[in-house]
C-alpha cells in the first residue's frame, strides 16, 4: 500500500514538471517568435534599423514635451526637500488676488530655481514664473538694470518689483565654505512683499549692545531680510525718537545704561502702542541701570540679577551640558508652531521675573512662552566647579520667555474706537540667536544648528509686526543631503547603469545580425 502511494506521488510530481515545461516552452516560443518578427521585419536592412531608431527618438521626444507642458513637480531625493515648495510657502501665496510674474532672465529651462518658481503657479494660477532671453526682452533688462551677460531674477506685481541676483538665493557657511540653499525663503518673501499693501519695518537699537546686525547677528540679519521685513538700525542719540514707521523695535542686551534721550523716546514709543522684542542674557555682575529697569518696569518686569540658570535633568539639556538648556515651550500665538517640536537650546540662560502684583495696576497681561524645567536652579556663585546644585541655589521652574501685553487706552464701544495695547515680548537669553557656536567645539553658529531658534526668534517679530501668518516652523536650509529610500535608490541604479547597458547589448546584438546576414 504505501509502495502504490509513493508510485502515485512521482506520477503526480513528474505531470506537473511536464506541464511547467510545457508552459515554458510556450513562452518561449512566443518570445522566440517576437525576437524573429523584429529580426526580419526591422533589423534585415540598414533601412529598416535606422526607421525603428527613429521612431524610438520620437517618442523619447514627444514625452519630454508632454512631460514639460505639464510642468510636473520634480522628485526631489534631498533630505531638507530644498526643491519642494513647502505648505507654509503655498498658504502664504494661495489667497494672492494679483497677477505676479516671475522672470528669470539669462537662465535656461533647466534652472532647478525656475523649476521651484514654477510649483507657485500651482498653488496659485496668478503666479507665473518663466526663463527669459536678454535680447528677447530688453525692455526688462533696461528697466531694471539688468547687466549684460548676467542673470537676474524679476518678481514683478504692477508697478512694484523686487530684483534678485542668483547669489541672493544662496548663503555661504564660512565654517565649512557649503552652499545653503535660500531659494524657497527669497521667492516667497519677494512675492509676498511686492503683492503687499504695507511691508513691516523692524529697528534695532545700536549703541548699548555687544550684540547687533553688524556684529554677532550677521545670520539674523540675513533671516529677517528673507521674511517679509524691512530691516533698519537706531541711533536714538541721532533721531531722538523712534520713527513713525517703526512696527517693532528690537532691543538686545544693554551692556550700559540708557541716557534721558534714549530712554524718553522708548517710553514715548511703548506709549503710542507699539512694540518691542527684548533679548537680554544672563549678566555675570551687577550694574547699575536705573534707566533700563525704569523702561521694563513699565510692563512688569523687575531688574535682571545675576547668575545663570542650569539644568540637572539630562532630558533637558544638550550634550550633558547643564548650561544648555532645552527650555519647555508652552501653548501661545507665538510658539504654536514650535509646541511639540524638539524644541530651542538656550546658552546661559537667565531668569525673568515679573512682579506680579503690579501687573493688575500696570494693565499687563503675561503669557508664559518658555519655563526652565522644574529641575533647573539658578546659579549666583560662578566659582563653584560642581555641576550638583547647591544647597543655597534657588531651584524650580523659571520663566524664560514671556509677552506682556500693556492695555494704553481702553476700548470705546460708544465711539467705536479700538483699544490701544503695547506688546513686549521678552527673552532671558540673547546667545541663542547670536553667531557664536553653542560651545567651543561647534563649527556652526547657535541660530545655525538649532533650527528651532530660528524659527522663535521669527515667529516673534512676525507676531509683534502684526502678521502672525507668518509664524511657522521654517524649512530647513542646510546643505543638500541625498537620502533615497531603498526602492527610490535602485531605480536610480537601474537608470544609471541598467538603462546603458541595455543599450549596449542591443548594439552588440544588432551588430551580430547584421554580420551574419553578410
Amino acid at each position: 500500500m504505501e509502495e502504490r502511494k509513493e508510485e502515485l506521488k512521482n506520477k503526480t510530481k513528474e505531470t506537473k514538471q511536464e506541464k511547467t515545461k510545457k508552459e515554458k516552452n510556450k513562452n518561449d516560443k512566443k518570445t522566440n517568435k517576437f525576437v524573429e518578427i523584429i529580426k526580419k521585419k526591422w533589423l534585415i536592412n540598414g533601412t529598416m534599423t535606422c526607421l525603428l531608431v527613429a521612431i524610438i527618438i520620437a517618442i523619447f521626444i514627444a514625452i519630454n514635451i508632454i512631460m514639460q507642458k505639464l510642468e510636473l513637480t520634480p522628485i526631489d531625493f534631498t533630505q531638507e526637500k530644498l526643491y519642494t515648495l513647502t505648505e507654509e510657502s503655498k498658504e502664504k501665496v494661495k489667497n494672492i488676488d494679483k497677477d505676479v510674474n516671475i522672470y528669470f532672465v539669462g537662465s535656461t529651462d533647466d534652472d532647478s530655481n525656475l523649476d521651484l518658481a514654477k510649483q507657485y503657479k500651482k498653488a496659485n494660477e496668478r503666479i507665473v514664473a518663466e526663463a527669459v532671453d536678454a535680447n528677447n526682452r530688453p525692455d526688462l533688462v533696461n528697466k531694471y538694470g539688468i547687466e549684460s551677460g548676467t542673470q537676474g531674477i524679476i518678481v514683478e506685481c504692477g508697478e512694484k518689483s523686487k530684483v534678485l541676483s542668483t547669489n541672493d538665493l544662496v548663503t555661504y557657511d564660512t565654517s565649512t565654505y557649503e552652499t545653503i540653499s535660500i531659494a524657497e525663503e527669497k521667492l516667497t518673501s519677494s512675492i509676498v512683499s511686492v503683492t503687499s499693501e504695507k511691508v513691516p519695518k523692524v529697528y534695532f537699537l545700536e549703541g548699548y549692545s555687544e550684540f547687533s546686525l553688524s556684529q554677532n547677528m550677521n545670520y539674523l540679519n540675513m533671516y529677517l531680510a528673507n521674511e517679509i521685513n524691512e530691516i533698519a538700525t537706531l541711533n536714538l542719540l541721532t533721531t531722538g525718537k523712534v520713527p513713525d514707521d517703526c512696527d517693532t523695535l528690537v532691543i538686545t542686551t544693554p551692556n550700559q545704561d540708557f541716557n534721558e534721550i534714549a530712554t524718553n523716546a522708548i517710553i514715548d514709543y511703548i506709549q503710542s502702542g507699539k512694540n518691542i522684542l527684548w533679548l537680554n542674557s544672563a549678566i555675570t555682575s551687577q550694574k547699575d541701570m536705573p534707566n533700563v529697569n525704569k523702561v521694563l518696569a513699565n510692563y512688569g518686569v523687575k531688574p535682571f540679577e545675576v547668575g545663570i540658570i542650569r539644568e540637572t535633568d539630562a532630558n533637558k539639556m544638550v550634550t550633558n551640558s547643564p548650561d544648555l538648556i532645552l527650555p519647555e515651550i508652552e501653548q501661545a500665538t507665538v510658539t504654536k508652531d514650535l509646541y511639540n517640536t524638539t524644541g530651542v537650546i538656550f546658552i546661559n540662560a537667565t531668569k525673568i521675573n515679573i512682579d506680579t502684583d503690579k501687573l493688575e495696576e500696570l494693565k499687563v497681561e503675561e503669557t508664559d512662552l518658555l519655563l526652565a524645567s522644574e529641575s533647573s536652579y539658578y546659579r549666583t556663585d560662578f566659582k563653584i566647579q560642581s555641576d550638583s546644585i547647591s544647597h543655597n541655589e534657588e531651584k524650580g521652574t523659571f520663566v524664560v520667555g514671556a509677552e506682556l501685553e500693556k492695555t494704553i487706552k481702553e476700548a470705546n464701544e460708544e465711539n467705536g474706537e479700538s483699544a490701544v495695547t503695547s506688546k513686549l515680548v521678552i527673552y532671558g537669553e540673547n546667545y541663542f540667536v547670536s553667531d557664536l557656536p553653542l560651545n567651543q567645539t561647534s563649527q556652526y553658529a547657535a541660530i545655525q544648528l538649532a533650527s528651532y531658534n530660528k524659527d522663535l526668534i521669527l515667529n516673534s517679530i512676525a507676531y509683534l509686526v502684526d502678521r502672525e501668518e507668518d509664524i511657522t516652523a521654517r524649512k530647513n536650509t542646510g546643505t543638500v543631503t541625498y537620502t533615497a529610500t531603498e526602492a527610490q535608490d535602485t531605480i536610480i541604479r537601474v537608470i544609471i547603469f541598467a538603462v546603458p547597458i541595455i543599450i549596449i547589448i542591443i548594439g552588440i546584438v544588432v551588430w551580430q545580425i547584421r554580420r551574419r546576414k553578410k
